[in-house]
């Protein structure tokens, strides 16, 4: 569901630029697992394809994209897998008899919470997952009709805020923290003063928001649902492997709230608490596969 949408991004900022321009990309939020190059992979590939399409060889053109983290990801990782990649993109292109764009990747280390482009820079971002962690959408630094692919979790319409396969996940965590307080673990004072900034909004709700806001035209708004455990392919909503399937989330669980938690209850708790996660959500599963209400936008900066 994501990928259509991101390949309409590349194809609209692609008519808009002159002939023998760079094409500036960005994936915010890129981390340092399997998933990382996917972006930048179907990003060139659909760049390929609209070259192929318009037999346009005085479009020739240059692609800079930046991969945006944290300073603490493992931007060592990202490179070294880098290079089979590359490998395999030109394969495919001669494959196809394509002369791929030539594409220059760069590691941008740097918090979300502070400028990290030039003003009127970037023609287009992609942001998977990400959005909560960032106080200020980047329209700075969007050229003007410049476009931004944001993915993140919702909530179905008609659910309330606090119900839904979203909740589901982080209840299981919040009863899991409730454990280790009666464990004697964890101070009861310091759960009741945690608090998780995350909101699931609506399909209507992040309408309104992008209308009232006036900086972007929304060009395409999708909500689908997806499983949890990527690693879940089989039919069905009942889950074949409870334990597996447990750890799996708690991995994804991990990755983004770990920070969080070593903040305000320190890392002595970490692994017991996500083994009591994982044990507690083994258990949830077998009612069923956890799904999780996905909204995927396409913005266009306003020219106004």
């Amino acid at each position: 569901m994501v990928a259509p949408v991101l390949q309409k991004a590349v194809r609209e900022v692609l008519k808009s630029l002159s002939p023998g321009s760079t094409m500036v990309a960005a994936d915010l939020g890129c981390s340092s697992g399997p998933n990382t190059l996917l972006v930048i992979s179907e990003v060139m590939s659909t760049i390929g394809a609209y070259v192929q399409e318009t037999a346009d060889d005085s479009r020739a053109m240059e692609v800079q994209f930046f991969l945006n983290d944290l300073p603490g990801n493992d931007f060592n990782l990202v490179f070294r897998s880098l290079e089979p990649q590359l490998r395999s993109s030109l394969f495919a292109a001669e494959e196809e008899k394509a002369v791929p764009a030539p594409c220059y990747i760069t590691g941008l280390p740097g918090s979300m919470y502070t400028r990290i482009f030039p003003c009127q820079s970037v023609h287009l971002f992609d942001s998977s997952h990400c959005l909560i962690w960032r106080s200020k959408v980047p329209e700075d630094e969007l050229v003007s009709g410049g476009r931004m692919v944001l993915t993140f979790a919702g909530r179905k319409r008609g659910e309330m805020p606090m119900h839904g396969g979203v909740a589901r996940v982080w209840e299981l965590l919040s009863e899991a923290l409730r454990h280790l307080v009666q464990e004697g673990r964890i101070e009861k004072k310091k759960l009741r003063s945690f608090n998780m900034p995350y909101y699931a909004p609506s399909l209507d709700e992040v309408t309104q928001l992008i209308k009232h806001n006036d900086l972007f035209d929304l060009e395409d708004i999708k909500l689908f649902e997806s499983i949890w455990d990527a690693h879940d392919d089989s039919d069905g909503d009942v889950v074949i492997d409870c334990s597996s399937s447990a750890e799996s989330i708690a991995k994804i669980i991990r990755a983004g709230i770990e920070p969080l938690i070593v903040n305000h209850f320190g890392k002595d708790i970490l692994d017991e608490l996500f083994m009591v996660y994982v044990s507690i959500l083994a258990k949830d599963l077998e009612k069923g596969k956890a799904m999780c209400p996905v909204i995927v936008v396409m913005l266009k900066k306003s020219k106004h």
